[in-house]
C-alpha cells in the first residue's frame, strides 16, 4: 500500500503532521511526500517540519506561491519521480492551491484520492479556496470530514454517502500533541493580549481594506496590547501603504514557527483572525475568537459559541474586544470528535477500506 501527500502550504503542514504520524505508527504503508512549493521559506515551510516531527519532503517540484492550481497540477503529473511511484492512494489537505492541483493530478494518474477536511463550505463563490473545496471534494473517492454539516455539504452535492467517513478534526489531533511543547522565548510574555492575523486577499491585497483594519487595531491596542506576526502577503500591502505601529500598542512580528504561535494563541484574551484553521484551535483553546470575514467554512465553531462572525467591516471590532475583554462573551465548548484521535480514525479507515 503506497500512500502519497500532496501539501504545499503551512496550513497543509499542520493536518499532515498528524495523519503521517498515525500511518506510521499503525500501519506498515509506504508514504512519500510531495511538497508543491506553495509556501517555501524557511518560516512558512521548514521550520513546520522540523517541529511537527515530520520527514523531510521526499519530492518537491517547487512551483511556488505565484504558481496556478492547473501549473501545480501539471508539475506533479510530469514529475518522473512520481511517474515511478504509482500510488495507490493520495491523500490531500485542506483547501489551498496545492489541494485543487493534487486532486487534478490524481484524476490524470487515476490513482484513488482522499481529502481530509473535506465538506467544508463558505457559500462565498468569490473565495478561491471555495472552489479549491470543491474541485477537491468532487474528484475524491474517500471524503475525511470534520463535522456533521461537513457531511450535509457533500450530500447536498450529490456526493454519494458511502465515499464520506465523519472522522473529526486532524487539526486538533496536532494541537493537542504540541500544547506540552508550545513555547514562547522569542520575546516577553504578555500577561493579556489580542493575537492578530491576516491573510484572506479581501482583506489585506487592497490598501484602503487594510488600512481600515490596521486604523481598527490601533484603537483596540488602547484598551488592549495587540500582537500581530505578519504574513507575507500582508506585508507587501503594508510596506507598500507605509504603515509604522509606533505610537500604538501593536507589535508587529515576523511569521511564527508553530509552537511559539500556538502558545500566544493559548494565552491570548481575544483572538481577531480571517483563517480557517485559526477558529478551530481557539474552539478547543476556548479562547473567544472574532472572525473578521462576512462567513465561515466553519460553523460549528460558531454554533458551539466560541466563534463570532465579526464581518468585513472593521469597525465592530472595537466593541466586540470590549465585549470579551468585560467577560459578557462566553467562551463556548468543543464540537463532537474534537478530541485529538481524528488521525487514528483515518488509519481505521484506511485499513477497512484496503483490506
Amino acid at each position: 500500500m503506497r500512500i502519497l501527500h500532496v501539501v504545499g502550504a503551512r496550513p497543509n503542514f499542520i493536518k499532515l503532521a498528524s495523519v503521517h504520524r498515525a500511518i506510521r505508527e499503525g500501519t506498515c504503508f509506504q508514504q512519500t511526500i510531495l511538497h508543491t512549493g506553495q509556501h517555501c521559506d524557511a518560516c512558512m515551510s521548514d521550520v513546520f517540519f522540523r517541529q511537527l516531527d515530520l520527514p523531510q519532503p521526499d519530492l518537491e517540484i517547487g512551483a511556488r506561491s505565484g504558481a496556478s492550481v492547473s501549473e501545480m497540477a501539471d508539475s506533479i503529473f510530469q514529475s518522473s519521480q512520481l511517474a515511478c511511484l504509482r500510488p495507490d492512494l493520495m491523500m490531500i489537505y485542506g483547501d489551498v492551491n496545492s489541494t485543487a492541483a493534487g486532486a487534478i493530478a490524481g484524476k490524470k494518474l487515476g490513482t484513488r484520492i482522499g481529502h481530509v477536511e473535506a465538506g467544508l463550505r463558505s457559500f462565498d463563490p468569490t473565495m478561491p479556496e471555495e472552489a479549491n473545496r470543491i474541485l477537491a471534494d468532487h474528484n475524491s473517492d474517500l471524503l475525511f470530514t470534520p463535522s456533521e454539516d461537513a457531511d450535509h455539504n457533500l450530500t447536498r452535492e450529490g456526493i454519494a454517502r458511502e465515499k464520506i467517513r465523519r472522522v473529526g478534526n486532524v487539526v486538533i489531533d496536532t494541537l493537542t500533541r504540541s500544547l506540552a511543547s508550545a513555547r514562547f522565548t522569542r520575546f516577553p510574555l504578555l500577561e493579556r493580549h489580542a493575537l492578530v492575523t491576516l491573510h484572506r486577499p479581501s482583506n489585506v491585497d487592497k490598501d484602503s481594506s487594510l488600512q481600515q483594519i490596521l486604523q481598527a487595531l490601533i484603537r483596540i491596542s488602547e484598551i488592549i496590547a495587540v500582537v500581530l506576526p505578519v504574513h507575507p502577503r500582508t506585508r507587501r500591502t503594508i510596506d507598500k501603504i507605509g504603515f509604522r505601529s509606533e505610537g500604538a500598542n501593536i507589535r508587529l512580528l515576523d511569521p511564527l514557527p508553530y509552537l511559539d504561535f500556538i502558545a500566544l494563541e493559548r494565552d491570548a484574551a481575544v483572538v481577531i483572525t480571517d483563517s480557517g484553521g485559526v477558529q478551530e484551535e481557539t474552539t478547543f483553546l476556548r479562547v473567544p475568537c472574532l472572525t473578521l470575514r462576512d462567513n465561515t467554512e466553519r460553523p460549528v465553531t460558531v454554533d458551539v459559541g466560541s466563534n463570532t462572525i465579526a464581518g468585513s467591516n472593521p469597525e465592530s471590532l472595537h466593541s466586540l474586544v470590549s465585549d470579551v475583554i468585560n467577560g459578557s462573551r462566553r467562551k463556548g465548548s468543543v464540537p463532537a470528535l474534537w478530541d485529538g484521535y481524528a488521525s487514528q480514525r483515518i488509519v481505521t479507515c484506511l485499513k477497512e477500506e484496503f483490506a
